[in-house]
């Protein structure tokens, strides 16, 4: 199975509004069109992230909470032993590099590719979620 890192703009803007190619990432979850890699640093920064942000999401905290404990039960759960800090120029894209790296990832989904700039060299493929959406089949 295809395995990626969901940035965390992914998850808001899918989270945000039904229409959009990060919607339809978060919806191919459910198709079990691939698997994404979670650590307990990401799921709080998750976390953190849609809790702050929750007047723009139509979402209350529980379903907000329902949504994590989802990702947690089909993710593939990773523990990252090493930190290369700093590779790129946010400690938060790092943490998402690191979780890709140690997971065998193939892709990570960002809008912010321009933020990974250098992680081309550990074999990860930054994509947009329009781009991760045709390489597992979802768009023509």
């Amino acid at each position: 199975m295809i395995r990626a890192v969901l940035d965390t703009n992914i998850l808001y803007s899918g989270l945000r509004s039904r229409n959009g190619a990060s919607f339809k990432v978060l919806q191919s979850l459910l198709n079990t069109k691939f698997q994404p890699c979670v650590s307990v640093p990401l799921i709080l920064e998750y976390q953190q992230t849609l809790i702050g942000k929750q007047s723009g999401l139509a979402l209350s905290i529980s379903e907000i909470e329902s949504v994590l404990d989802y990702l947690c039960l089909v993710g593939h759960k990773q523990k990252v032993f090493y930190l290369w800090r700093p590779i790129l120029r946010d400690p938060k894209d790092d943490m998402v590099l690191e979780l890709a790296v140690a997971a065998e990832s193939e892709y990570i989904v960002t809008y912010n590719a321009r933020d990974f700039k250098g992680a081309e060299r550990f074999d990860v493929s930054i994509v947009s979620p329009v781009k991760f959406l045709k390489a597992i089949g979802e768009m023509p």
